[in-house]
């Protein structure tokens, strides 16, 4: 049998800013595997809406885990939630966060001079220190927290508070869009459904009646012959 060649670290990289068969079949397939869903449409339609929102936070790496949360407190579908956080990928992060910068920095008072460049260097400035401070556990050197303090005050913070507003603006058109669409495919497979049951009882029934005649005739030879 042929063996799969594992992936390479370069090809998993390349494949999160551009899946295989490119971002329209893959946003086709989430579609598809949302439809799909054995739930109403509302709680599907929650659980869009929980993707969505949890898109538009600065919780990178745990936007699994908060959908799946919120869906859960709203009682929406956590499949759908976790499917519905494709819409936060690497084509729209970038526009989402320096929406939600933006407005939080305005509604915060502060600055208006972090953009995606500053927010990459906020975080790695960030990461750098926990990292010392962690090492600095174990040796001479003394704990710095000012690069953690500046993420906090200048990304993190203006990030969740600019988010909240168009998050749940997108989370309520999501919901008022996804509704009608799964309601609507639901019914018309439904019908599909029943339609191709019906079809195969008919058939099935046809067939017994044919069948029906054919055990008359051998019981009247095998009687005519008994004689």
């Amino acid at each position: 049998m042929f063996k799969r060649n594992p992936r390479t670290w370069f090809r998993a990289g390349l494949e999160f800013f551009y899946p295989r068969g490119g971002w329209y079949r893959a946003a086709r397939y989430v579609v598809h595997r949302i439809r799909r869903l054995p739930d109403p449409a509302h709680r599907i339609s929650r659980g869009i809406a929980a993707g969505v929102f949890v898109c538009f936070t600065p919780f990178f790496g745990l936007h699994f885990v908060t959908a799946a949360l919120i869906a859960w407190i709203i009682r929406g579908n956590v499949l759908a939630a976790l499917l519905a956080t494709f819409v936060g990928n690497p084509l729209t992060f970038p526009l989402i966060a320096e929406l939600s910068l933006d407005l939080g920095s305005r509604l915060m008072h502060l600055p208006m001079d972090m953009h995606l460049p500053q927010v990459i260097e906020a975080f790695g400035r960030a990461t750098h220190d926990i990292w010392h401070n962690f090492l600095a556990l174990f040796t001479s050197e003394q704990a710095d927290w000012h690069g953690v303090s500046r993420f906090w005050h200048r990304v993190l913070l203006p990030y969740l508070v600019g988010g909240l507003m168009p998050g749940l603006g997108a989370a309520f058109i999501a919901y008022g869009l996804s509704r009608p669409v799964i309601t609507a495919y639901q019914k018309a497979r439904i019908k599909r459904l029943k339609k191709r049951y019906d079809k195969r009882m008919a058939e099935q029934a046809a067939r017994l009646a044919g069948e029906e005649p054919s055990a008359r005739g051998l019981l009247r030879r095998g009687k005519g012959e008994g004689k």
